[in-house]
Order: structure tokens, then sequence, then C-alpha cells
């Protein structure tokens, strides 16, 4: 009675929160433009692409194109979500909006199955929380943080002893990349040998944790944003679950640099001996343990932003070295950031301080998406150096760009920008680059990308489609890459960080740098972006044992 009861409620275009193998999920009818529209407003998720459940691979294949590789990923024990192309008109058009792939899945667990059969349809399969809250997996806490979500509940009695997250992979550069570590794919083991043993408590943002010690890193599973209070309990409670399933009690702790994180707090907080890892080298170093690469490499480290060994915000780095220490060799030329963290939410910020940074004042007669009198505040702003951090982070970059292109203003979700930048570079085939300018300034090579900017602003005026501008951006990206790897000899080249999650970024980067005849890795268990920084942190602690000490900030270790 209860299945046929939420099949009703599914048909009459309602919202289901059910009981599924890690936690709550919210399912809507997937067809249904108005159920879906629902769904975004009441979980406060207005553009964040939705997951959609088959009920069968025939069910797939009518609605996404898909090839045998993906088709096994969709079959497999885990069962994760797989982000494939979609076929325009199949399903509701606001589940992906401006974004040309769709996160598949197929029924993980016998009551996914029964109701999949009883329907016959594909089913928004979203997580079951509101919005920048940890998942639901207790029946009461679900009746209670999801009654403004759903119409009706489908629950059942066997307690979840450890929520978790679906899994999302992708098929990039010829294999599967794992995006989120967590149902079906988590806890995963990497060989490892160091001594003693550490707790590694990952970054703010996608958190994750990992145990190393006795031969080998356990990394465990997304356990997502830690800006609520929801976020940080369950994140203590893995604190204590995570060491206990890999069969010991650390003695030492490793956190990111950054002393603001909630992570970095808890470590502060707690009496055992820490070491802090600078967040770039900590991206390197988890390629380097999921690949088990030794000696030295060029490491090219891109995201969004990370506290640097200098104490500014990083993300556009590369470092030469291995786990154990690294020298950052070149890097992004630096921009303002206007309102500083607002910047990371509001791409038409970073598009100011670029223009600002290579145009003055006068911003080389552009007009970024800004009320006048907003823009006269953040032009004080920038002309005073108040609140505008500087940053060489290629996210940022991205970001920038997107705004330029009329893509995205202002983001409702992370990397929102980005992700509609590459929408459109994959829209077009691949370029040659813009021009870049490369300079030693004494701290190693710096990547000027001024002339890049004049280039694709003339292109933009002459009226160039944004899709191809986009790929000559991504191409100028991936040509940075490889005229430093040159310039420097460099023979071994890992990509890490989030910006790497961009399959055409990716994609392109790989195939200059082999044609070049340069080795290439990149992450693919583990995820580019945050998610694999415990997994880094462990590996350097397990690397260099005798720096980690006690006290405030104590053991603080950047690129040197």
């Amino acid at each position: 009675r209860a299945l046929a009861a939420a099949a009703a409620v599914l048909r009459a275009g309602g919202i289901v929160a059910l009981k599924g193998l890690g936690g709550f999920q919210l399912l809507t009818d997937a067809r249904d433009p108005a159920a879906v529209a629902r769904l975004r407003a009441r979980k406060h998720r207005p553009h964040k692409p939705l997951a959609v459940m088959f009920p069968d691979l025939a069910a797939v294949r009518a609605a996404c194109r898909t090839g045998a590789a993906e088709q096994a990923l969709l079959q497999s024990p885990a069962a994760p979500i797989v982000l494939l192309d979609a076929r325009p008109g199949a399903l509701a058009a606001d589940l992906a909006p401006d974004n040309p792939r769709l996160g598949a899945m197929l029924p993980s667990t016998p009551l996914h199955v029964l109701l999949l059969q009883e329907l016959g349809f594909a089913l928004v399969a979203t997580s079951g929380n509101a919005s920048g809250e940890p998942l639901c997996a207790d029946n009461a806490q679900a009746l209670s943080r999801l009654a403004g979500i759903a119409d009706a509940f489908l629950l059942h009695d066997r307690a979840i002893l450890q929520p978790v997250d679906d899994s999302v992979v992708q098929r990039v550069a010829g294999q599967p990349q794992t995006l989120r570590l967590a149902r079906g794919l988590a806890p995963l083991a990497l060989a490892r040998e160091g001594p003693g043993t550490v707790l590694a408590l990952g970054g703010h943002l996608k958190n994750a944790l990992a145990v190393g010690g006795a031969g080998r890193i356990v990394v465990g599973p997304h356990l997502g944003d830690l800006d609520t209070t929801v976020a940080q309990e369950r994140f203590m409670t893995a604190t204590a679950r995570l060491p206990a399933l890999a069969g010991g009690q650390p003695m030492r702790l490793a956190c990111d640099l950054h002393p603001d994180y909630a992570s970095s707090r808890w470590a502060a907080a707690d009496p055992r001996p820490r070491q802090a890892v600078q967040h770039h080298h900590a991206h390197l170093a988890a390629v380097l343990a999921e690949h088990a690469i030794a000696g030295e490499v060029l490491g090219v480290a891109f995201d969004g932003a990370g506290l640097g060994a200098d104490g500014t915000l990083w993300g556009g780095e590369f470092l030469h070295g291995d786990s154990r220490q690294v020298r950052r060799v070149a890097r992004w030329r630096p921009f303002p950031l206007p309102g500083g963290e607002q910047a990371a939410r509001e791409p038409r910020r970073s598009a100011l301080g670029l223009l600002y940074a290579a145009y003055g004042r006068d911003l080389g007669g552009e007009s970024p998406d800004l009320r006048d009198g907003e823009q006269r505040t953040l032009l004080q702003a920038l002309d005073r150096g108040v609140n505008t951090p500087l940053t060489g982070s290629v996210g940022r970059l991205f970001d920038a760009v997107a705004a330029l292109l009329g893509l995205c203003q202002v983001m409702s979700f992370e990397g929102q920008a980005a992700q509609a930048l590459q929408a459109a570079a994959e829209r077009a085939p691949r370029q040659t680059p813009y021009p870049l300018e490369l300079v030693h300034d004494g701290d190693g090579w710096l990547i000027d990308w001024r002339p890049m900017l004049t280039a694709l602003l003339a292109e933009r005026a002459a009226g160039r489609s944004v899709a191809r501008i986009a790929a000559r951006f991504h191409a100028t990206v991936a040509a940075a890459v490889v005229e430093v790897a040159q310039r420097l000899h460099a023979g071994r080249v890992v990509l890490c960080g989030g910006c790497f999650q961009n399959r055409r970024l990716l994609g392109d980067t790989r195939a200059v740098l082999e044609d070049a005849g340069i080795a290439v890795w990149w992450p693919v268990r583990l995820p580019p972006g945050d998610g694999a920084l415990a997994c880094g942190q462990a590996a350097v602690v397990m690397a260099r044992p005798g720096k980690t000490v006690q006290g405030p900030l104590a053991g603080v270790d950047g690129a040197n």
C-alpha cells in the first residue's frame, strides 16, 4: 500500500522523500517541468543540475547518448551517477539548465527497483536535504527537515549507520573519473608506506577524511561542505568512525593551511600533534599517492582558491617536487577580487578585477554587468586596495571569462560559471590558443594573461561565436601548461585541482602534453577537487613525520 501510494503521488507531479541506502532522496517526475520547478523552488536550488534515476538501461539510452563504457559504469555494483550527454527534448528541460549533460543512474536498492517498475518512467533523484545542509538519514530527522519540501515520505525501519551520498563519475580522456567519492566507491584504500598513523581532515568544501598508516591511506566518503552546525556534527562523527573502520587510532592530525576552515579549527582544538599542509601541495600529493608515482614531478594545481604559503590566495600553481616537499616554479599573473569572498559567487566581480588589472580604471572601455553605483564603489575599493585580495586562481579566471562572454554573472552554486564556459567550448572543435606571455620575475615563471584578454575581447567585439571564444580560452590554458613544462624541461606532469574536472580542459591539456612527448597523470579514482585533499594531507605527513608538532598554527608547511 505504501509503494502504491508513493507512486500515485509521483504520477500526480508530487515530491516523495524516499529512504534509500545511504540516506534520503527527493523524487519527482523527471518528465514534468512543473514538478521539477516545484522541487527547485522548495529546495532553493534554482540552477544546479538534478540527477535522474531511470527504470532500466533502455530508458537511459532513450534520453542520453551512451557507449559501452558508460553503460558498464551505470550497471556496475557501485551504481553511481554517471554524467552523460543528454538527448534534447527527452525529459524536462530544466533538469540541467545551460548544461548539455545529465547525471543518470539506475536503481540501487530493491525499493528503488520496485518503485521504478511500478511507474515505468524516470524520476529526479536528488539528495534528501535542504540546500546547504547534509544528507538526511534518520526518519525523524527527515520528517522534520524535509517537511517543507516533500509531499509524502516512503520510509522503512532499517537504520542507516553511516549516511553516504551517491557517487558521481564521468568518462574523460578515455577512462572513468570520480567526481564525488561516496556510495559504492568509498572507503577507498591506496597503498602508501609511512610510519605511525595520521587522521587527515581535508578542507572546508566537499570535505572528506582520510586515515594513513599500516601501509595504506584509507579515504572516506564525501561529507560535503562544513558551513552548517549539522554538517560539522556529521564531520565530528566521521572523525571517530573512519579511524575505527581503518583499524587504528591515529596519533597525529593533518589539516589545511587555512586556519578558518572548520576542519582546521577542529584540529587546533585537539590535543594531538598536527601538521598544516598547503592546499595545492595536498592536491598534488593525492594524485601521486593514487598512481603510486615516485620521484619529483611538475604538479599543475588549478582550482578556485587555497591559502598559499605566502598568505595570498593561490589557484593557478605550478609546483615542482614530491609528497615530501614542493617549490612553486610558475604561476598565473594575479588580479584583484573586488569584495573578496563575494567575488567567488559573482563572476562579474572577477571580470571587473581582471579588467582593472589589465587596463586600469577605465577598464579598457568594457562595461561589466554591475549597477553604476555598485561599480563606482568597487572601483574605489580597487583604487584603495580595500577588500580586494590578489589571486592567480585559474578558477576565478574561468569565472571572469564566463562573465565577459555573458554566460554567468551571479552563481547560485559553486562552479556554475565554469560549467557554462565548458558547455560553450564543447560546442566548438579544438582551437588554436590565444597569445600569452611568459616572463621570469625572480620567483619563477609568470604567465601573463593580458595578451589573451585583449585578443579575446577583440574577437567578441568582431562577433565571433561564444563557443569558438570559449574553446580558444580552454586551448590557451592548456597551452600555458605545456609551455611552462617545456621551459622547465619537465618530462612528467601531474594535473590536479578542481579545474581538471572540466573534461574539455583536461582533454585539451592531456593532448598537448602528450603531443610534446611529456608523460601526464590526473585524478581518476580520487576526485580532482577538494574531496581529495585529505588523501594528499595524509601522504604529505607520512612522507615527513618529523615535522609534526604541537601548538597554535603549528606545523604550518607550505610550498617552499
